[in-house]
């Protein structure tokens, strides 16, 4: 239960009257922020404020709100103040590391302007809920925040408990209204990119039911003779986690009965990339949140690339970067990666397919970070082919390597070439991931870890602009996971920054199998991928 508030219940038209309000100033301290005219303050939440079933389905999801930690980079602006909250607590030795990598700041100026709050709740709710519940944290922030006039809010996600936390604060939120995030379901995606014109798979929107399925593999059955294989997706899942994969029966019956009953026998051998999932769940939950069916688009070559966007709050938008992620697990579909940029050949074509969306999502008010999740295709020496799959009005996995990479590299992405280009005059290449894992990592601690940097010179170099830096290091000991990110000159540079990391890891604890279990990198080409 939620401390009784002046705004009344969540949603109230009090709260939603003052969270407009605040809106208001969004732009003139977003302006000050990026031209370092003032001291202001950025409260960072790195809540995952999603359906905790699905959340849990992530091994070490409680560490994800490391991930944001890169944006203690920030306070490399001496006119800058953090708020960092966590569930649990940061290692300190893990905070030092961030701040470390601050150009020209030292320890103690920027480590003065940070206040990191750590509730002591491991209990499987969202961040944010747990701080509505604190009170007296609430004024804790407000007290260090001062002026709230050059203050804003910065989270993973954002939905009616950001909401209330930014109104509670007393500043605005520099994310998406709750109330449009209808356009960040698999459904409302669907609906965007109709209204983009941007190419999308054949399926049918807003499922809830058994038969709802059925029917619409039916539709897909009949509107693509010879298909193999459709996704179920719910529609507010994320990372690939809610999404169940179909084999359609072969042949199918020309008669409608048979066909139907035939198509609803099929359902009880869908692949699910969680261990845990069983049907009967899974049709609750679509029960719950909806969900659609779509064709699993097949071809000779197949790449999952994404775009990256922000709205600005003046309305303008930017593109940010572009990824080609490394998908896997049992289904294929799970985000385990990224490289950056998205090859050469098919970005011009995500990028212009990417800007025609983010128009669409400015027009009806969205604001903040986001991504599109693509399908490339390509038969023989044919033209590559890109198909929207998802919209995620959110911060991404994508998100904390190019954040890190966009603080230190002093640089800014070339929007005609897609190619992020830094200080130094040079493109900028990394690999990144936030499942670099094995077995044999558990028990490793974050001062091992910090060690064996100091030990092999594992470290990001300012003078190059190139090395490596970690995040969720959190993970390491008890799952035995963490994040990477390798920038280099090229992408064989970053590969290779990236392998020797991990050797140097697994040489250290006698690890002989990597995350697929097998003794090859992350990245290879033959790596699962959706196909």
């Amino acid at each position: 239960m939620y401390p009784q508030s002046p705004f009344g219940p969540l949603g109230s038209d009090l709260e939603l009257q003052r969270f407009a309000e605040l809106k208001q100033r969004l732009p003139a301290i977003s302006r000050a922020y990026r031209q370092r005219e003032a001291v202001h303050t950025s409260v960072v939440i790195p809540s995952i404020s999603v359906n905790q079933e699905e959340l849990a389905k992530v091994e070490g999801s409680a560490y994800y709100e490391e991930r944001l930690l890169f944006t203690l980079i920030r306070l490399a602006n001496p006119l800058s103040r953090v708020i960092y909250v966590t569930s649990q607590p940061v290692h300190q030795e893990i905070l030092e590391y961030y701040l470390q990598q601050l150009p020209g700041v030292t320890l103690s100026r920027a480590r003065s302007r940070l206040l990191v709050l750590s509730l002591y709740d491991s209990s499987p709710k969202p961040l944010t809920q747990k701080i509505l519940e604190r009170p007296r944290t609430i004024e804790r922030m407000r007290r260090f925040i001062g002026d709230p006039g050059r203050a804003y809010l910065t989270c993973y996600n954002s939905t009616v408990l950001e909401r209330r936390l930014a109104v509670e604060l007393g500043i605005p939120l520099n994310a998406v209204d709750p109330d449009l995030l209808w356009m960040g379901t698999k459904s409302g995606s669907r609906k965007v990119f109709e209204e983009a014109g941007v190419p999308f798979p054949l399926g049918t929107n807003d499922v809830r039911t058994r038969d709802d399925v059925v029917v619409a593999l039916e539709r897909l059955a009949l509107a693509r003779p010879g298909i193999r294989r459709a996704v179920v997706k719910l529609n507010e899942s994320f990372a690939g986690e809610g999404n169940g994969v179909y084999r359609f029966p072969q042949p199918l019956s020309s008669d409608r009965e048979e066909r139907l009953l035939a198509i609803s026998r099929g359902l009880d051998g869908m692949q699910w990339p969680a261990k845990s999932e069983t049907l009967g769940e899974f049709l609750r939950k679509l029960n719950e949140m909806g969900g659609i069916v779509e064709e699993w688009i097949e071809a000779e070559e197949v790449e999952s690339p994404s775009v990256q966007m922000q709205v600005h709050p003046d309305g303008s938008l930017d593109i940010i970067s572009t990824h080609d992620q490394v998908l896997g697990g049992s289904t294929g579909q799970a985000y385990i990666g990224c490289r950056f940029p998205a090859d050469e050949p098919y970005r011009a074509a995500i990028l212009e397919a990417g800007w025609r969306i983010g128009q669409v999502l400015a027009r009806h008010g969205a604001l903040g970070r986001f991504g599109v999740d693509f399908v490339v295709t390509r038969s023989g020496k044919g033209p590559w082919q890109a198909h929207a799959l998802e919209v995620n009005l959110r911060m991404t996995g994508t998100t904390p390597p190019f954040m890190a990479l966009e603080f230190l590299g002093g640089g800014r992405l070339d929007p005609e070439t897609g190619l992020y280009i830094a200080a130094d005059g040079r493109p900028k290449y990394y690999y990144a991931t936030d499942n670099l894992k094995s077995p044999a990592y558990r028990g490793l601690l974050p001062d091992d870890l910090l060690d064996l940097m100091s030990e092999y010179g594992i470290q990001f170099r300012h003078q190059g602009l190139t090395g490596v830096l970690f995040f969720m290091i959190g993970a390491l000991s008890q799952y035995g996971k963490l994040g990477v990110t390798a920038i280099g000159n090229s992408l064989d540079d970053a590969e290779a920054l990236y392998e020797s990391t991990q050797d140097i890891l697994d040489r250290t604890v006698g690890a002989t199998e990597d995350t697929f279990g097998k003794p090859r990198s992350l990245f290879e080409a033959d790596a699962p991928r959706m196909v």
